[in-house]
């Protein structure tokens, strides 16, 4: 007969059950709402000016001011959900997210709707977190398929925040872009706060206020100078003194963070050959899949009277774009069973030889419609095995306190990526081109070049990822050095 004491909890409530089908559906639907700030002007580029009765360079920041947030905030938010619990920061976000598209909502000139803007590329930082909340919450079995589909969801805000925005700009005041957003993150930040179970802090210790300022220092001289590089003039010394200050700043920031009790970003653990390749693979993925987005819709676009061009509405351009992102979330699934059967490096290698594959179909077939949505498709397949593998090889190789700090860095060399991105296609489509009635566009062999380098980048992703080592082997090299 067991006695029983007056502080005991056979008769305390059970505990209620983990309900991962919502935790799923409540992240992925916050990363899709992320992903579609980054788009959602994309249809009003060329009007700002006049919406905002500002110049152009002016309005450019409208776009450029969410790269450089999004790009600090998602380091800094990394680390606070690891030292918070990445829940309460998620809240963090997505209040931002509602403050900034709110603003965007009422804003008629061009400094409220840079602030927005930039208040809406905090937001960004839910999509690490989230990825990094999964391990908490869900069960190992469920984890794989549900990382793969939470990484896909950026892949579908972007693609359905260009026909979407699109069709509310022709059809109705761009106003109507930010209460939709504004709705969208107030639902997310309900959704969030009610069907996300708490998640416990996981690392002790406290913030590094020093390493996020020179972390986001380093980011802003790097992003600034290779996002408007072509805008100011590669010489302009502004430009030059951005691109010089980026890598001295890293370099001190590296010092501080080496030496520093409780690091922004723990160096020690980048530099795990798993993680270092990982990221490393993340700067080249997010360069191949950023090039098409710059690439295809503007020969979509391109006057058929061209030649080569395809004579597509902005509209009409989304919407042969959109297949790409549910093709996305619809190989998330198949890419978690791979990386589980197999291993997430070979999902990764996959999916950047697919994106290779991808790009040299576009190269082949960029004569017809249908010949960008089939490139597309493929092209976001391999990316959807991609994206869903880099999660996974980092959380392997990281202790618990680190996963949401490693996972937003991982994140954040994406982002790295697409911004030289737009660098170097930029500079290539503006200097390959011909007159055309008066104007200079963008010829054949530019989108072709273009293309054809998207392809060799996407194999150099499968390189790199065909380095990164397996478990087996760093046991077999720790062996080795440390024989019993």
């Amino acid at each position: 007969m067991t006695a029983t004491t007056p502080h005991s909890d056979v008769h305390a409530p059970p505990a209620p059950p983990v309900r991962a089908g919502a935790i799923v559906f409540v992240l992925a639907f916050a990363g899709i709402t992320a992903a579609l700030m980054q788009t959602l002007v994309v249809p009003l580029l060329l009007e700002l000016p006049d919406l905002l009765d500002t110049t152009t360079s002016n309005a450019a920041w409208v776009v450029t001011v969410t790269l450089l947030t999004a790009g600090v905030a998602t380091p800094v938010s990394g680390r606070l959900g690891d030292l918070y619990g990445k829940r309460r920061v998620m809240l963090v976000c997505a209040s931002v997210l509602v403050v900034g598209s709110l603003i965007c909502a009422l804003s008629s000139t061009v400094v409220p709707m840079i602030v927005g803007r930039g208040l809406q590329g905090v937001g960004m930082g839910i999509v690490p977190l989230g990825i990094s909340a999964l391990k908490e919450l869900l069960p190992p079995e469920k984890l794989g398929s549900s990382i793969a589909l939470m990484s896909a969801s950026m892949g579908v805000g972007g693609a359905l925040g260009l026909p979407v925005a699109a069709a509310v700009a022709e059809h109705s005041d761009w106003h109507t872009l930010f209460w939709g957003a504004t709705g969208l993150a107030v639902i997310v930040t309900v959704l969030i706060a009610t069907l996300v179970p708490a998640t416990p802090a996981q690392a002790k210790g406290k913030f590094d206020p020093i390493g996020a300022i020179g972390l986001g220092a380093g980011l802003v001289c790097l992003l600034l100078g290779v996002s408007k590089g072509a805008d100011w003039g590669w010489s302009d010394p502004l430009t030059l003194a951005c691109l010089i200050a980026a890598p001295i700043l890293f370099v001190a920031w590296g010092f501080w963070e080496l030496r520093v009790s409780d690091p922004l970003v723990d160096l020690r653990v980048t530099a795990r050959p798993v993680v270092l390749l990982t990221n490393a693979a993340a700067l080249v993925v997010g360069f191949a899949m950023y090039a098409q987005s710059l690439i295809l819709p503007q020969l979509l676009q391109m006057p058929e009277e061209t030649g080569y061009g395809l004579g597509q509405s902005m509209l009409a351009m989304g919407l042969w774009m959109l297949p790409g992102g549910f093709m996305m979330m619809l190989v998330s699934p198949l890419g978690a069973k791979l990386s589980a059967a197999r291993n997430p490096k070979v999902t990764l290698t996959l999916g950047a030889a697919i994106v290779a594959v991808g790009y040299l179909m576009a190269a082949m077939l960029m004569g017809h419609t249908w010949g960008i949505t089939l490139s597309v498709m493929v092209i976001s397949s391999g990316i959807g095995f991609a994206y869903g593998a880099m999660p996974a090889l980092i959380m392997g190789s990281v202790p618990m306190s680190e996963i949401g700090s490693a996972n937003s860095f991982n994140t954040l060399m994406r982002s790295v990526g697409t911004s030289i991105a737009g660098a170097v296609v930029g500079v290539v489509l503006a200097q390959m081109t011909h007159d055309y009635g008066g104007y200079e566009l963008t010829s054949e062999t530019g989108f072709r070049t273009g293309l054809l380098i998207g392809a060799g980048v996407a194999l150099v992703a499968a390189l790199v990822a065909a380095t990164i080592p397996t478990k087996a082997a760093i046991e077999a090299a720790e062996h080795i050095e440390h024989p019993a």
